[in-house]
């Protein structure tokens, strides 16, 4: 790294370890300890690059405090899963941008993943059938080994036709990635839950379907869910050292 370099190492590195104070005093402590940890290796970056000893100092400081934070939030995620008293709470506002698939779930993906249960009422109409294609897509691309995803929902009453093929062709496709989909239907499914084999048990509000339709084909988050707006919801995360199937 040159010393051209440094002034943009150093904005980037102010400005994730902002998001990480911010997710941290907002109780949302595994995205925070993401962006602490991001923030902490960018700083090790630069003081390595820096020639000046009292900069040196200056960092070495800074990236101590930062890890000694990022090793008590560890500290009492754990102790909070041991007791199965764990309990984190995302409020996604109206219009909100940011919260792609990928920004909800991979900070409770990890590489022990394997098996994962989606209960979800309305994977139905088209858009709807998309969102879990996403949400499959999520899964194999994320660091974790999914071999199995269980999905249960409700059957199109409108148009089952159009469901039941989609389906078909989801389940060979992931198939053919080494995943299996097992798909059950309820006509008296209500809840939304999603549950991961490590643990983690998220649940939104509004299910997979909290995005918004986009203004146009050729709108900014047409493609790209992090730019998409979203409705109004709640994401709430628990941890259990047990899940069952559904």
């Amino acid at each position: 790294m040159t010393q051209n370099h440094l002034p943009g190492m150093e904005s980037s590195a102010i400005s994730v370890l902002k998001r990480a104070v911010e997710l941290d005093q907002s109780g949302r402590f595994l995205e925070s300890l993401v962006c602490y940890q991001e923030g902490i290796q960018l700083l090790i970056d630069i003081q390595k690059a820096v020639n000046d000893d009292s900069k040196r100092g200056h960092y070495r400081e800074k990236i101590k405090g930062y890890m000694d934070r990022a090793e008590h939030i560890k500290a009492h995620v754990n102790q909070m899963k041991e007791e199965g008293k764990y309990h984190e709470q995302v409020r996604i506002a109206e219009d909100a941008i940011g919260y792609s698939y990928e920004a909800i779930f991979k900070p409770y993906i990890s590489g022990a993943l394997t098996e994962v249960w989606v209960e979800d009422p309305y994977i139905r109409h088209t858009h709807q059938l998309y969102n879990f294609l996403r949400f499959c897509e999520m899964l194999l691309k994320a660091s974790c080994k999914v071999k199995t995803i269980h999905l249960l929902t409700s059957p199109d009453d409108v148009d089952v036709g159009q469901q039941t093929s989609s389906m078909a062709e989801l389940t060979q496709s992931l198939s053919a990635h080494g995943v299996t989909l097992d798909l059950q239907y309820s006509t008296t499914i209500h809840d939304r839950e999603i549950r991961f084999d490590n643990g983690w048990i998220i649940k939104i509000g509004r299910g997979l379907d909290y995005f918004k339709r986009p203004k146009g084909r050729f709108s900014i988050g047409y493609c790209d869910y992090d730019l998409r707006q979203c409705h109004k919801t709640t994401v709430d995360i628990f941890h259990k050292k047990h899940t069952k199937t559904l």
